[in-house]
Parts: structure tokens; sequence; C-alpha cells
């Protein structure tokens, strides 16, 4: 079926390895049977389509990590093939060491708020209380237990006092905090979220970079989808720059370059200036 991916794999390959930038993983390395999340050699296509190439990436343990990159890069559907929510055409995907259906309860998914169904009459709470139940198990019953940490996790991202209200009724930014909220409640040790910035209000953003910072500070590993250049050098640690393939990986400070920007955005001179501009910040100017 894959016959026509797999024919100029090889020489696909060797064209990579020669124009391979400084941060990239080269094909064929060893993973640490340890890390987080261990995408090995990784193709996904749709229709026949690949919309990733070939991906190659450790994430870095207990760190923040943006994924970069234009649109139609392929950025949620890494998060996606990681979680198994679309098939891959080759390769594998490890977290720790194991495939993610051994994993599940160690790994918690911040979706895009867009893909979900915010009119089912649910309230916050019972949202929240979600991220428990791979603890709970299939049939058996919610507890005061259970629902205490919902809470926690409502209280940590500012919204307590809407845990009785429905989510349809909650504004765009709260509901993406209860769904940040829901990831907390797993206590996952590696966290997954795909554009948690997007269309948010300005308090939404600073209750996400609190927990961010939160997790970090617990040793949690975090990779999330960004879009906004100008911050990731003031949020993230390291950076995953990515187009198709892996362009660029590593800390922020090494890798988030004009250059390498250029090489994933070929020369889009607006969104260019936009990283240039945050380069300057982050070098105090």
């Amino acid at each position: 079926m894959w016959s026509s991916l797999g024919s100029g794999r090889e020489s696909a390959r060797a064209a990579a390895k020669q124009r391979e930038p400084a941060g990239a993983l080269p094909h064929g390395s060893e993973h640490p049977p340890d890390c987080p999340l261990s995408i090995h050699d990784t193709t996904v296509a749709y229709h026949r389509k690949p919309v990733l190439w070939d991906v190659d990436y450790d994430a870095a343990a207990g760190k923040l990590t943006a994924i970069v990159g234009p649109n139609g890069a392929g950025k949620s559907t890494l998060l996606k093939a990681v979680l198994d929510l679309v098939p891959r055409a080759s390769g594998r995907v490890t977290i720790f060491g194991e495939p993610y259906r051994r994993q599940r309860e160690r790994v918690a998914y911040v979706p895009q708020r867009e893909s979900v169904d915010w009119d089912f009459p649910v309230s916050a709470l019972d949202v929240v209380t979600m991220g428990c139940y791979a603890k709970i198990g299939w049939l058996r019953p919610v507890t005061r237990a259970h629902r205490r940490t919902a809470l926690e996790a409502l209280e940590r991202v500012g919204l307590a006092e809407y845990a009785g209200r429905q989510i349809s009724q909650l504004s765009g930014g709260q509901q993406q905090r209860v769904f940040l909220a829901r990831a907390l409640a797993q206590h996952a040790d590696l966290y997954l979220m795909d554009e948690p910035f997007a269309s948010v209000d300005a308090a939404t953003e600073r209750a996400i970079v609190d927990v961010l910072r939160e997790l970090r500070r617990n040793g949690r590993t975090v990779l999330v989808v960004h879009h906004d250049l100008q911050t990731v050098p003031e949020y993230f640690d390291n950076v995953l720059l990515l187009n198709m393939r892996v362009v660029a990986h590593g800390p922020v400070g090494e890798i988030f370059t004009p250059e390498n920007l250029a090489r994933t955005y070929g020369g889009r001179l607006t969104l260019l200036d936009a990283a240039a501009h945050a380069l300057k910040r982050g070098d105090g100017a």
C-alpha cells in the first residue's frame, strides 16, 4: 500500500544527511531507553500524500519544548501520531521506552479547542474529572477523592469557582483552561498540548505559562505546538523546528536562529521579522 512512499526513501535519507542542520538527530542513531518520547524514523501520510517524512526525534526530559513550523507542517499530526490517533506509514514511537498503549496513564493531551464539541452537557468539574478515568477504571464510580483531585486542578488554573458551570457557558479562554486542568488531573509525566495559547485572553495565557513552569519545576516533560514566534524564547527551554521533516531541535538559544527559521519557513518575511524581534528581546535589547 505504501510502496509509492517507500520508493526513493533511501535516496531521500542520503540527501537529507548532506543538508542536516545543527541540532537535528542523525538517522539510525540510538534512542535513549528512558527518554520521555522517542520518535523513530516516522512517516505519516493522508491518501498517500506525506504529511510527516522520516521524523526522528528525542524529547528532552523535564523541559518545555515548543513545536514550531508553518501551517501544514505536520505539527498537530505529529502529536496525533504519538497518541496513535492517526496511522503511521512507517516508523515507531516509544514513551519511556514502551509503546504508547502501555504508557497511556503517563501521557496527558490537550487538543486544539476547535476540535472539541463544547455543546456537550457537562460541567467544568465533570470534564476535569475525566482526567482521572484511567485511574478510576471502567464501570467504577467516581469517588469523592477523584472529585477533589479535579477541583484542585481547577484551582491551579484559576477556575474553581466555575466548577459547576456548564462547559458551553464558559468563554473560550476558560474552556481552554478547563482542558488544561483535565490534563493536570491525570498527574502525567509527559504532556502534549496542541496550540493551547491560540485565541486566548491575556489572563488565560498567564495561567497557562504558570502551569507550564510548575510542570517543569516538578520534572515533567511538556511539548507544545506553538505559533507565536515572538514568545518562544520567553516561554520555552527547547524548540523543535518542523516542516514535514525535522529541520532542527535543541535549546532555544542554539536552535532558534534566523538561519534555522529561514529553513523552516522558507523565507516568509513577516514571520521571520517577528522572530528576529523575539531574538533581540531575548538578548535584552
